[in-house]
């Protein structure tokens, strides 16, 4: 079998939230936090795990640490969701990990941008992951993407981990965060006819933080409830689920 990517040398655990009643739905779950990224979203405020500078200097926390707590947790906790960053750049650094992770019982979210769909396709085939959700960026045309991830892409993998998740059989979903000065209405509409039909769909509301990749968006104006309920009345149907959260 051809090696799998891995642009970092070194995965390291950025961040690990203890415990989540949101990230893994119908589970109780932790939350770890894989540095690097090969996206750079304007909108993101994520940049400790993103930006290289920034994850030199943010603090680590080692896989030691991380599995002796999985040991403690064993029978209080159902699942693990591995974010980031993007966990897929990691290649056989990433499978190794939740291979880890399966052998101590637990059951494994996985989020993903999508630009890594051989890896995806592998973690699915060898069941090491029960639950995937991919963030959609933008509609498919490869110059809206691009603006919106902040990077050079490839849509085509974009589409194909899509397909690679429709068909996987396992639990799935995908979303988009709706960011005022990227999306438009009429963007959110063709995004949800892009990957429909399909089991979930949610659609995220930009909150402004501070930090973001590009200050701009620290100034954002929310778009208003009515926004989201005019697109809603018209994709809805498209899904098994959808919702706005």
């Amino acid at each position: 079998m051809c090696g799998l990517p891995h642009i970092f040398n070194l995965m390291t655990i950025g961040g690990l939230q203890k415990v989540t009643l949101v990230d893994y739905p119908g589970r109780l779950a932790c939350t770890v936090f894989l540095s690097g990224c090969n996206f750079r979203c304007p909108f993101c405020y994520s940049k400790e795990l993103v930006l290289d500078q920034e994850i030199r200097n943010h603090p680590q926390i080692s896989e030691d640490y991380f599995f002796d707590f999985l040991e403690e947790k064993k029978g209080l906790l159902e699942g693990c969701v591995i974010c980031g960053g993007e966990p897929t750049i990691h290649g056989e650094a990433l499978v190794d990990f939740l291979r880890k992770i399966k052998k101590q019982g637990f059951l494994i979210k996985l989020d993903t941008n999508g630009s890594n769909p051989e890896v995806i396709k592998r973690l699915i085939d060898q069941k090491l992951i029960d639950y995937i959700a991919m963030d959609i960026k933008a509609s498919l045309i490869k110059e809206k993407y691009q603006e919106a991830c902040g990077a050079i892409i490839d849509i085509s993998k974009i589409q194909e981990s899509i397909s690679i998740i429709k068909d996987s059989g396992i639990e799935y979903e995908f979303r988009t965060t709706v960011v005022p000065g990227i999306h438009t209405e009429e963007d959110v509409i063709k995004m949800a006819n892009d990957i429909a039909p399909a089991s979930k769909y949610f659609i995220q509301r930009f909150r402004v933080e501070k930090g973001t990749i590009d200050k701009r968006f620290e100034a954002a104006v929310p778009f208003p409830d009515e926004f989201y309920k005019k697109i809603e009345e018209k994709i809805k149907d498209l899904f098994n689920t959808f919702r706005i959260r």
